[in-house]
């Protein structure tokens, strides 16, 4: 019977709905859709129905039907993504600072029966949990920390409120902080503290500037005393060179000229070129004298060109003959007594020039 009766009122209400070109079906005073048999859920809902004041089933989006009377339309969920403004309250950070904070809560209802059964008014309870949870958050943190912290403040509140929303059935996805308030003092002390860093950081970068400035100075003046001294050492270096250079060239020069000489005084008429070469030298030297200094030494007769020839020939024979075995004595004492003979000449030259 009851059957027969379902069957009649449910085509009934087919009929007024299709008459109605699909319209939703109505709903009770208290917002809750009627039981008309035949319900059309919507997308993204969940209607939780009670069989005789049990909990009965969830309804899926889609066709419907109940039993009139036994069935009846408790709750209705929202399974889209809920968005409710956290109104502004009043928190103390660690140094005793008092903000007035807002914010913006995301949740979504993950299970329909736990929201409607485990907590009376979902969205209430998250608004409150979300409040305290902010202000305990905020207690943890000094003034400085909860500007720069923003996202990890954030993230701790979405974690406070999830594991206690969990048995809700409720997920907060995000919560973001709108505005924080400060008072008006604190904020002039902010502002001074902003400027005073800025004063800072200046000084600072002058004061690097000037440091860089100096080492690069110091390290140029360095470079530059480097190669300076490089390049005096390569100028004494190719100097050595060119002098030792010019030594050697001399000597082989000289060394020549020796070789030249001997072999030109082993030919004929070699001691007449010497005795001439000797005169030239004579006369020369002779002639500059008295140019550098007015003190001046003289032999007993300047003017005798030929004896000092001969004794400068004499001389050269001397040394150019080998020694002869057994006149080694007389030599010597010939050669004492010439030595002593100059000697006494030279001095007797030089009181001679002292009294001129």
């Amino acid at each position: 019977m009851l059957a027969r009766a379902a069957r009649g009122t449910g085509a009934l209400l087919l009929r007024g709905s299709v008459e109605a070109s699909g319209r939703a079906p109505r709903r009770a005073s208290s917002g809750l859709p009627r039981n008309t048999v035949v319900l059309f859920v919507p997308q993204q809902e969940a209607w939780v129905v009670e069989r005789m004041g049990r909990f009965h089933r969830i309804l899926e989006p889609g066709l419907n039907i109940l039993i009139p009377v036994l069935d009846r339309i408790r709750y209705v969920q929202s399974l889209k993504e809920i968005v409710i403004n956290v109104p502004e309250q009043s928190a103390v950070t660690l140094d005793n600072v008092t903000l007035q904070i807002d914010g913006v809560l995301y949740l979504r209802i993950m299970d329909p029966y736990k929201a409607s059964y485990g907590v009376e008014d979902p969205e209430y309870a998250v608004t409150q949990l979300a409040q305290t949870t902010m202000r305990s958050e905020l207690g943890k943190l000094s003034l400085d920390k909860v500007f720069r912290e923003r996202e990890s403040l954030n993230a701790s509140i979405v974690d406070a409120i999830n594991q206690a929303a969990d048995c809700w059935g409720i997920r907060c996805l995000r919560y973001e902080i709108k505005d924080i308030h400060v008072p008006p003092r604190v904020k002039e002390s902010m502002q001074m503290q902003v400027e005073a860093e800025r004063r800072k950081r200046a000084t600072v970068l002058e004061s690097e500037g000037t440091r860089e400035s100096a080492i690069n100075v110091a390290e140029g003046k360095k470079q530059a005393q480097i190669l300076a001294s490089e390049a005096e050492k390569a100028e004494q270096i190719n100097q050595a060179a060119g002098e030792a250079s010019a030594v050697l060239a001399k000597a082989k020069a000289k060394a020549e000229a020796i070789r030249i000489l001997a072999a030109a005084l082993t030919q004929h008429n070699g001691d007449a070129a010497a005795s001439l070469t000797v005169a030239e030298q004579y006369v020369s030297a002779f002639s500059k004298l008295a140019k550098d200094s007015n003190t001046i030494l003289l032999p007993s007769n300047p003017g005798d060109v030929t004896s000092m020839v001969a004794q400068a020939m004499g001389v050269y024979g001397a040394l150019t003959k080998a020694p002869v075995p057994g006149a080694q004595d007389s030599v010597s004492s010939g050669s004492s007594r010439d030595v002593q003979g100059s000697d006494a000449s030279l001095d007797e030259e030089f009181d001679r020039v002292k009294l001129s």
